[in-house]
């Protein structure tokens, strides 16, 4: 059981990592080529969206984002 969970975890994170990586091609591919990009429309406005919106929430926006940065490692 202990070894069926352990490849499920490390499943969902190797699926994690590609997930950023690609969030990450969308922004600089926003930046670069423009916010129309056709893999992955609108990425750099909706994380410009999500930022502002945890910038607007103050210290709740706060912590949200050091629990979204400590479940990344």
């Amino acid at each position: 059981m202990g070894n069926a969970l352990n490849t499920l975890r490390d499943i969902v994170g190797q699926l994690t990592g590609i997930l950023v990586a690609l969030v990450g091609l969308g922004i600089v591919a926003g930046v670069v080529i423009g916010t129309d990009v056709a893999f992955v429309p609108d990425v750099l406005t909706r994380v410009m969206d999500t930022v502002s919106m945890l910038g607007a929430s103050g210290l709740v926006g706060l912590i949200v984002l050091a629990v979204l940065l400590e479940l990344y490692r």
